[in-house]
């Protein structure tokens, strides 16, 4: 493994390998799919070039003119990185380019950036640009990057800070090192202003529930408890979240009494969502549909994602009505289907075999200006190899080739597997082919699929040429497993 460093100065540091209300309430039994819970969405407040004063196009083009000297200004940045010579930079050009890095979760730049940030004569050690350094390598997965950031901080006689310590802990926890996370917050125990708090407690919940460390949670709670700090809303929605992924119903429903009982923070919305899709997914109808009541008496409104766990979860379970049930709800209350709700009804109606009412949602969906994504295609894809409509199959690979649509490794596994069983395998070679050169990595179940299907056509020296290369961990690019 390579190992990882950090840059200090001209130097660098080398570690080793690193509710409606109840006359509105749904009468149908209840509800979903969890989908990041916050996101920010910027919005463009200018006019159309068409109304646009002349003043604002001017105003516009200074604007792309700044836009793109700072970008300019960036790359210079960046190579005057790797020099020991620039210590008069100006301050402005320097930290746009760390804070660019930083944005962009490019953690190498952006180590190095601060590197020729440190050797400017103007240069003074602040926590924050600490704190964003060490919120960055543990969205990259550095630990130990983060821990020598650590140290170097220590060394200029920078005093940490509770933001400090928090963004240590959470570069810990965001790869599952429980231990060194557990081993920060004691020290900051013996650090004046900067005992841990709620949101720090609320990181090690994160990480015992992500990587499974249920056995540390009585634990965290009981501490957090002798401290005198109280879970906050954050704190419970992640811990009946994890639960109920990990299908810990009993302790699920604990915490969320412990919440309700707590009188400090409530059920919202994502605690919802969490109960409702946790027994949806086991297929727990009774259960999902109790809670789904429970959480309106409570004057909780279920929104767009609870109506996809809905609909997600009868369709596993072949309850066709109730979909349709969900649906006219829906539109009642003026919710418009999603991507994600048309996906759901395609690959629902695509595993029972009912291609006709696919069809229909998949037409609706596009005359609804919504495209398709490598996840609908998939569930299409599957469907008619599975009906035998190899035909059809050529179809959508037409309507994918003049499309712009992403295409990942999930769908080239789909459609290398229908032809695969079709025995195409000329077709399927082309597409592992393609697959190499649209810069999708094969996994282990491009490899299997290959492998059957050319056992299949009983194609020996193929499958042995191919498991050798994937025992050696040769590249399969550029090679065609068909010799012709």
């Amino acid at each position: 493994m390579a190992a990882v460093v950090i840059y200090v100065g001209s130097k660098f540091l080398k570690a080793g390998p690193a509710i409606p209300d109840q006359s509105q309430a749904m009468m149908i039994p209840a509800q979903m799919e969890r989908i990041p819970l916050y996101a920010f969405t910027i919005r463009s407040s200018k006019r159309s070039s068409e109304s646009a004063p002349l003043g604002l196009q001017k105003h516009s083009m200074k604007d792309l003119s700044r836009i793109l000297r700072t970008e300019s200004a960036v790359r210079g940045i960046e190579k005057k990185a790797n020099s020991s010579k620039y210590t008069r930079l100006w301050p402005k050009a320097v930290m746009e380019a760390l804070d660019e890095a930083i944005r962009d979760n490019c953690w190498e730049s952006a180590l190095k950036i601060f590197g020729l940030l440190r050797k400017q004569h103007w240069y003074k050690p602040r926590c924050q640009t600490f704190t964003k350094l060490l919120m960055m390598l543990g969205k990259c997965r550095q630990p130990q990057q983060a821990s020598l950031l650590f140290e170097l901080m220590l060394s200029e006689g920078l005093r940490p800070t509770l933001d400090v310590y928090t963004a240590l802990v959470n570069a810990y926890c965001q790869s599952g090192l429980l231990d060194e996370a557990l081993s920060t917050v004691e020290s900051m125990k013996s650090v004046s202003d900067c005992k841990p708090d709620v949101y720090t407690y609320s990181i090690l919940v994160s990480c015992c529930v992500r990587f499974h460390h249920f056995d540390q949670i009585s634990r965290i709670l009981s501490e957090m408890s002798y401290l005198g700090i109280k879970c906050n809303a954050v704190t419970y929605n992640t811990l009946i979240d994890g639960y109920g992924k990990a299908k810990m119903f009993e302790q699920m429903e604990s915490s969320l009494m412990d919440m309700i009982l707590s009188g400090s923070c409530l059920p919202d919305i994502f605690t919802f969502n969490s109960v409702i899709s946790a027994y949806g997914q086991c297929g727990h109808v009774d259960d999902m549909e109790r809670w789904y009541e429970e959480f309106q008496f409570m004057e909780i409104s279920p929104d767009m994602i609870t109506f996809n766990i809905l609909i997600r979860s009868y369709g596993r379970l072949g309850m066709y009505e109730k979909m349709t049930s969900v649906l006219n709800y829906m539109e009642k209350r003026f919710f418009m289907p999603t991507v994600v709700t048309y996906n759901i009804l395609i690959d629902a109606y695509g595993k029972a075999g009912d291609l006709r009412k696919m069809d229909e949602y998949f037409k609706k969906m596009k005359h609804q200006g919504m495209k398709p994504t490598s996840i609908t295609y998939c569930s299409v894809i599957n469907a008619y190899s599975k009906a035998g409509f190899i035909s059809r199959v050529d179809s959508i690979l037409r309507q994918v080739n003049s499309s712009d649509v992403k295409l990942d490794t999930a769908f080239f596994n789909c459609i290398i597997s229908a032809y695969g069983k079709a025995g195409e395998v000329e077709k399927m070679s082309e597409m592992f082919q393609t697959m190499k050169e649209r810069k999708c990595r094969p996994d282990k179940i491009t490899y299997a699929t290959l492998i059957q299907a050319y056992t299949a056509q009983g194609m020996t020296d193929v499958v042995k040429g191919l498991e050798a290369k994937i025992i050696t961990n040769k590249d399969l690019s550029g090679t065609n497993l068909i010799e012709h």
